[in-house]
């Protein structure tokens, strides 16, 4: 902890405190993309883009879960997603997943939460869509087909929510699904017409 607080008060001698970059700051942010993903401290999603600063609104939860959107019912995912879409005007959302995911692996494995109940009440939003890969126990510990079905079914509940459908609809917002390996630091993305996640 005092490493990461040593470099927290220094942060601003370190990065040119007199940076017009910075002094833009003071009169808001244009992010251009949304990105979605997991809390996992192994996915950092500005080292894994290259994202500067300013560049990149982020989404964060245990298991990159998006719930369906349910007007009137007061939710953390639902108000980002309205407020990058409507007031931000990203271009493009990211449903990013990744290897060896904890939340996606749990569900996987049928592990009894009963000890973690918020944890155990919050994948079960993503059990329906695992469905048809639950039962057996994945033999692949990275979790790579378990992980990029929860990606496809999330990035389709993104889709669902209306504030997006409209925009792109509009055509002025695009959707993308990436599976990330914690392990090779290796990005695929989806390709929704296969259906299948592939390298560049």
């Amino acid at each position: 902890m005092k490493r990461l607080l040593d470099n927290a008060r220094t942060f601003r001698h370190r990065i040119a405190p007199e940076s017009e970059t910075f002094r833009r700051f003071a009169t808001g942010q244009k992010p251009g993309t949304l990105f979605i993903t997991c809390s996992d401290s192994r996915v950092i999603p500005a080292l894994i883009t290259g994202a500067v600063p300013g560049e990149v609104f982020e989404l964060r939860n245990a298991g990159n879960i998006v719930p369906p959107y349910r007007p009137g019912l007061p939710s953390g995912e639902a108000a980002t997603i309205e407020y990058a879409v409507d007031v931000l005007k990203v271009r493009d959302i990211v449903v990013c997943g990744h290897s060896h995911c904890g939340a996606v692996g749990a569900l996987a494995a049928a592990q009894d939460l009963s000890a973690l109940p918020s944890v155990a009440r919050w994948v079960e939003v993503a059990r329906p869509a695992l469905a048809p890969l639950l039962g057996v126990p994945p033999e692949d510990p990275s979790l790579a087909a378990h992980v990029q079905c929860h990606v496809v079914a999330q990035l389709e509940t993104v889709r669902n929510y209306p504030t997006v459908r409209a925009a792109v609809l509009d055509g002025r917002l695009r959707l993308h699904g990436w599976y990330y390996r914690v392990d090779t630091a290796e990005v695929l993305e989806l390709d929704e017409l296969k259906g299948e996640f592939h390298r560049n």
